[in-house]
């Protein structure tokens, strides 16, 4: 069972994790299907080692798991209820005001 503050952790984790917006598409790939760092690369036009780099993160905070396939590593969801989840969470964003910058957008402009 989590305590208090590990649950904290798991959700600073969650949140590093989907802060960036590189990430966060690598995210929505990989929740449509399991990815290789070059296939990434190619569809979401990125470097690999820009992928490779955030794959990095994303298994370091428990996201995504790696899985050797002979000379190539298969990245996926680390859990089919984290998928569930993050489609959950997505789908409660109702609305967005593309006009009124995040929050933490404002404190970098104070």
């Amino acid at each position: 069972m989590l305590t208090i503050a590990s649950r904290i952790e798991v959700m600073n984790r969650l949140g590093r994790a989907m802060a960036d917006p590189t990430r966060s598409r690598i995210l929505l790939s990989l929740m449509r299907k399991p990815g290789y760092p070059a296939r990434l690369a190619h569809d979401l036009g990125l470097t690999r080692t820009n992928v490779s780099n955030h794959l990095t993160c994303l298994r370091g905070c428990g996201i995504v798991v790696a899985e050797p396939e002979g000379r190539r590593t298969r990245y996926k969801i680390a859990d089919p209820h984290l998928s569930a989840a993050l489609d959950a969470l997505i789908d409660v964003t109702l609305a967005v005001d593309e006009g009124v910058p995040c929050i933490d957008e404002c404190r970098r402009a104070l």
